[in-house]
Parts: structure tokens; sequence; C-alpha cells
């Protein structure tokens, strides 16, 4: 893929400027996308993370590697138990203390990268120290509550140019995703990927306040198949 990975952009520092929220929405909106591909295949990815996303032209963004994927639950099942493999700061809670995993262990992946492109912080970062060296005990505080305060996770290196709103939206998305009980978690074909297909119209764009900033002109439709042909094998 000719852009590289998604982390590639997020956290590395330079002259590059950073993607705009706009493009991270749409990346989010591509990932989204990705993970009900797999699902519905019975397919559950188990190791998403930023820098399993790659990024093509326009920034159009497509799962990759999938030697961790594994065959999900069958005949009604809600889990498969397995060994605990994947990366530490992006595994699902109950998937860390049981090897129990499902679709919703995925969703809870995604919460992490929702983070990530809200704040432009590694999902593992021992310099923030022990307390919150992962992104999730480091945010969660502030963004859970009545007053939840996003703009304090936003990247700072977009300068307060993004509409408020989809901020917020996509803090709410984040925290439905890293609910501790998967049962909490949303869907990600009938409920992330319609929330998160909603932050790319233009309404959804707009603020209340003086910060803007350019938004997506990518059609919601799927215009092609949001997986990395390159990495196709999974574990039974």
């Amino acid at each position: 893929m000719p852009q590289g990975s998604l982390e590639n952009h997020l956290f590395r520092r330079g002259s590059q400027p950073p993607l705009p929220l706009s493009t991270r929405v749409s990346v989010a909106v591509d990932v989204a996308r990705g993970l009900p591909f797999l699902h519905s295949r019975d397919v559950i990815f188990r190791d998403l993370k930023s820098s399993n996303v790659l990024l093509g032209p326009d920034h159009r963004a497509k799962l990759s590697d999938f030697g961790l994927a594994r065959a999900g639950p069958t005949g009604g099942k809600s889990h498969v138990s397995t060994r605990v493999v994947g990366t530490r700061g992006y595994a699902a809670p109950e998937y860390v203390a049981t090897g129990h995993l499902s679709a919703k262990s995925d969703v809870y992946g995604f919460g992490v990268v929702l983070l990530e492109l809200m704040t432009g912080r590694r999902a593992l970062d021992e310099a923030r120290g022990v307390a919150s060296e992962l992104l999730v005990d480091w945010a969660m505080p502030m963004l859970q509550g009545e007053r939840p305060k996003v703009i304090r996770v936003m990247d700072t290196r977009l300068g307060g140019q993004y509409p408020k709103r989809q901020a917020q939206d996509m803090a709410a998305l984040a925290l439905r995703c890293l609910q501790n009980d998967p049962k909490s978690r949303p869907s990600m074909a009938d409920d992330a990927l319609p929330s998160l297909e909603l932050l790319l119209q233009p309404s959804a764009a707009k603020s209340s306040s003086s910060s803007t900033t350019t938004t997506s002109s990518r059609s919601p439709a799927a215009s092609a198949t949001p997986v990395h042909r390159g990495h196709r094998r999974h574990k039974a």
C-alpha cells in the first residue's frame, strides 16, 4: 500500500502535517467496514492495531496481516477459548483474563484504534508512567461522566482545527466500544459503522464553534474490499 501504515502517519514526527480529523474519521469508517467483512465469514481479527491498518491512495484504509486471525464461534456459541496472543494495549480485558474470544473482542480493539486516531498517542507508551501507560487508562477518565473533556484528549497537533461535534461523537463511540462488558459494546455492522458514516456527512462536520476542518469527499458506500489481499491466512 503506497501510503504505509496508519501507525506511521499518526506517530511519525517530522515535517509531514498531521492527518486532519476528517481523514481520520474516513480511515475509521474503512476499518469499521473491514471488521464486519471478516466477522460475516466467521473470522476474528484478534490483532487489530494501527500498524495493521494500511493506507492507500486518498488514505483509503485496509486491514492487513491476519497471522493471528482465528475462526470464530459457531453453532450459537458466544465465544471460542484460545491462548492469549496479540498486542498489549489493544486486547479486550475478557480475552486477556480468560482467553474467551468473540467478535466483540475486535470491537474493543477498534475502540483503541479510535482513541489513537483522536489523540495521536500510542496504545501503549511507558513514558506516560505506570498508571497511564495504556492509552485506555489515560483517556477514559476524561471521556466518562456527564461532561466529558474531549478537548483534553484530542491530538494537540490539530491545533483545535476540527469540528467539536464530530470529535465528541467519535469519543462517544470509542467509549461504547471500550466497555468492559463485551455485551455492552456495539455491533460493528449495525451500530458502529453507521454511526461513523454519519460523521462523514457534511452536516456532521459543521461546528457551532469557530473550529473548522475540511470534510471528506469520499462516498459512504464501500468501493473496495476492506482487507489487504496480501495477507489472507488465519488460524483454525
